[in-house]
């Protein structure tokens, strides 16, 4: 027998397997960080072996126990039995390792900006900027995905599941509240930052609220209307969908731009629409546009949730005398309520993520921080407001999620 095919016998987490191999390549080939006399010149490089291997024997052991030991027990897992045991054994690990990343970089961080030389090589005290490098960022990716493969095999209900991933996380906050992480430059970036991180945080809300409730208010209805029958509705329904696949196509700058002119004239013919805020530019272009943006897909998964309800239960429900409303709230909705939330789970992921870009027209938000960040060629303040977008797209798709795994029975209406 082939060693490679003796060797791929003994190996029982093929995944866990392909992301351990990743993460070594990550480790051996790319900087863990890179520290830089300011924000505006590249970084030296630092690899992980070299933050391991800096200090004394006694901190050098302690760095090895906090990557090296966890790292050797997540290989380990790969070569045992599958079972509820050996995955939460992974999640375990997983924790570890993630806890074990975060207080390498951020101990190293420290003891850069505390030694002398940051100011011998040319920059002034509290300037020096150590960044996380991409061996970093893909070893704490990789480890999310190993622990949530794990919690996936585990086969725990929905809302148990979305409180194991969430618990994943819980090092980084800790990590965070204790100030283990300040001298890491991006922790720099929001601490100079911070009021205007909170209002572009209240911004970024607000802007997703706005754009998704009159989508909900009039995609909801369309969805209904084109999943009934007639002679009206099938006329109705095919222009419909090609006006809100139209839209899809139009690239989100584009849109922005050509509502900026009706909007502006609009707000010059009537003033008091100027004092509400509508006009070419801010709020109101960019809640229309995202909410345009909206409309397909909430539309689409609402008439495919109703569409998808059986005859027989609808026939079964007449049946028992239930009038086109009782049938409605308590046979139809709560049987497309899943797919209906997978449509606006998509809805919401896409207005988070496209809000970024209305910045551009003076909507504000996290936007506002990255493209200062492009402008002035920081990276750690592009990564200050890319970040929070890409954790509240997480977060609420994993609460959608969940609820749309939840049996159909769970939902209660009027």
């Amino acid at each position: 027998m082939p060693k490679e095919t003796a060797l791929m016998g003994w190996v029982k987490n093929r995944v866990l397997l392909s992301l351990v191999l990743a993460g070594i390549a990550a480790a051996s080939g790319l900087a863990f960080l890179t520290h830089a006399p300011n924000r505006l010149v590249s970084g030296a490089s630092i690899s992980l072996a070299d933050v391991v291997s800096w200090g004394d024997g006694a901190t050098q052991a302690l760095a090895l126990s906090a990557s090296l030991m966890p790292a050797l027990l997540l290989v380990a897992t790969i070569f045992m039995r599958p079972g509820r045991a050996t995955h939460f054994l992974v999640i375990v690990t997983a924790v570890l390792l993630l806890s074990g990343l975060l207080w390498l970089a951020g101990g190293h961080a420290m003891r850069l900006a505390s030694l002398p030389a940051a100011v011998s090589a040319g920059s002034s005290p509290g300037i020096e900027r150590t960044s996380l490098g991409g061996a970093f960022w893909i070893l704490i990716a990789l480890s999310w995905l190993a622990a949530s493969d794990a919690i996936a095999h585990l086969g725990l209900k929905p809302l148990w599941r979305l409180i194991a991933s969430a618990a994943v996380i819980t090092p980084l906050l800790v990590f965070i509240a204790t100030g283990a992480l300040d001298q890491l430059s991006l922790m720099r970036e929001y601490a100079n930052r911070e009021d205007v991180f909170n209002a572009a945080l209240l911004q970024h809300v607000q802007i997703v609220v706005a754009s998704l409730l009159p989508s909900l208010l009039i995609g909801v209805p369309l969805g209904i209307v084109s999943a009934r029958t007639g002679k009206w509705v099938n006329t109705l329904r095919p222009p419909l969908f090609a006006s809100l696949n139209i839209i899809q196509t139009i690239p989100s700058i584009a849109l922005f731009g050509l509502l900026m002119a009706p909007l502006a004239l609009l707000a010059a013919s009537i003033p008091v629409l100027a004092k509400w805020g509508i006009k070419g530019i801010g709020l109101a272009p960019a809640v229309i546009a995202l909410a345009l943006y909206s409309l397909l897909p909430i539309v689409r998964s609402t008439a495919a949730g109703i569409s998808q309800v059986p005859r027989p239960v609808i026939d079964a429900a007449i049946g028992m005398g239930m009038t086109k409303r009782q049938i409605f709230w308590k046979v139809e909705a709560p049987m497309a309520l899943p797919v209906f939330l997978s449509g606006l789970r998509v809805a919401t992921v896409q207005t988070i993520g496209m809000a970024v870009v209305a910045a551009l027209i003076g909507a504000g938000g996290f936007g506002a921080i990255v493209f200062q960040g492009l402008l002035g060629g920081a990276l750690d303040l592009v990564l200050l407001g890319v970040l929070p977008v890409v954790a509240m797209a997480v977060a609420v798709d994993a609460a959608l999620q969940t609820i749309a795994s939840s049996p159909a029975n769970e939902f209660k209406f009027f």
